[in-house]
């Protein structure tokens, strides 16, 4: 089997034994009593990602990243339990087969799941779907729908009433994100303290709970080559708990761009700027539509989400200025600090 082509050689300060790996896998799988052959996903800015390829069968492993990591992240076990039984009920979660805690064989504990292949759309609209003129337009419209769905998974028929306690659950993400911003800022930002102070004011009362996948955004998401309406697979489970579920549309608001955004938020975009995405009024609207939720207190989670995210963008930074990761892609993550706290006061002062 050939190379696919959304695989690179392992990354030299990235690679293990691979015989040890191989060894430890072999008739656990079906397929691992043949040769492996291994390969790494690049795209992915956290948790490292490789291609287990054995000829007949293929596999995703997915370990945390080098160096510490905050406690409660990159949780590989909490996504092998999610992942080993959520696909019974939700379609766009991979299936996950095994768990190991033994750091010996790849340098840190791991879960082996199932290989999807699709298109996962990043900066730009992706070649496949450059001859539909609303592509953006469907992705969004699936992502919403997507996510009103997973809201509505019958979490205790899957066993996972356990994973989480929705209660005080937004309270904890307010604290905890900025007990985390406080461990990981390389500088102060007064900002950010302005931020956390508007959230302890503003703190909503939440709905029914939910699963929360806590990490929900486009380029985790892999759509068919052939049709942007059609998600094939959820990727990156490693933070997924019980909670409010307005989090994860808050979240994923902090990430949609729109063209009429300010020119730094517009640049370091994770999707593309392209008007035929819905807009996040739009999104918004459509999630409600779907889901049946009350989103009158939506600011408060984008607020949220963009206060979370300047606390993962610290916490990457600050590995980076340590030498735990010699990615380069992160040397620009320092300026994205105040630009986001920016953006969030931006916000706040829109409503």
């Amino acid at each position: 089997m050939g190379h696919n082509t959304d695989t690179i050689a392992v990354r030299s300060d990235e690679q293990f034994d691979v015989n040890r790996l191989t060894q430890f896998l072999n008739n656990k799988l079906p397929g691992s009593d043949q040769s492996l052959i291994l390969r790494q996903f690049p795209d992915g800015k956290a948790n490292l990602t490789y291609h287990l390829d054995y000829g007949s069968h293929e596999y995703v492993l997915r370990r945390p990243p080098l160096g510490p990591v905050a406690p409660g992240s990159h949780d590989m076990a909490r996504e092998y339990r999610v992942l080993s039984v959520l696909h019974q009920s939700f379609s766009h979660a991979p299936k996950a087969f095994l768990f190991s805690d033994d750091a010996s064989i790849v340098g840190a504990p791991f879960f082996v799941m199932e290989r999807h292949t699709g298109v996962v759309v990043r900066t730009k609209i992706p070649t496949e779907f450059s001859h539909i003129p609303d592509a953006g337009r469907q992705i969004s419209l699936a992502m919403a729908d997507a996510l009103a769905h997973l809201h509505a998974v019958n979490y205790e028929s899957l066993g996972l009433s356990e994973l989480g306690k929705p209660e005080g659950f937004i309270e904890r993400q307010v604290a905890g994100w900025h007990k985390r911003w406080e461990r990981a800022k390389h500088n102060d930002f007064l900002e950010m303290d302005e931020i956390h102070q508007w959230l302890i004011d503003n703190m909503p009362q939440s709905g029914e709970p939910s699963l929360v996948h806590n990490d929900y955004k486009l380029d985790n998401v892999m759509l068919a080559r052939n049709n942007p309406s059609n998600i094939k697979a959820i990727f990156d489970w490693d933070m997924c708990t019980l909670g409010d579920p307005l989090s994860d549309l808050g979240a994923l608001l902090c990430y949609w761009v729109e063209p009429n955004d300010p020119p730094f938020f517009k640049q370091s975009a994770m999707m593309p700027v392209h008007e035929s995405f819905l807009s996040r009024k739009e999104l918004v609207a459509r999630y409600a539509e779907t889901s049946g939720r009350d989103v009158s207190t939506i600011q408060f989670y984008h607020v949220l989400g963009i206060f979370r995210l300047v606390g993962i963008v610290a916490q990457i930074y600050i590995r980076f200025l340590k030498g735990q990761t010699q990615d380069k892609r992160f040397a620009s993550f320092g300026d994205m600090i105040p630009a986001l706290a920016t953006f969030a006061l931006h916000v706040i002062q829109e409503h």
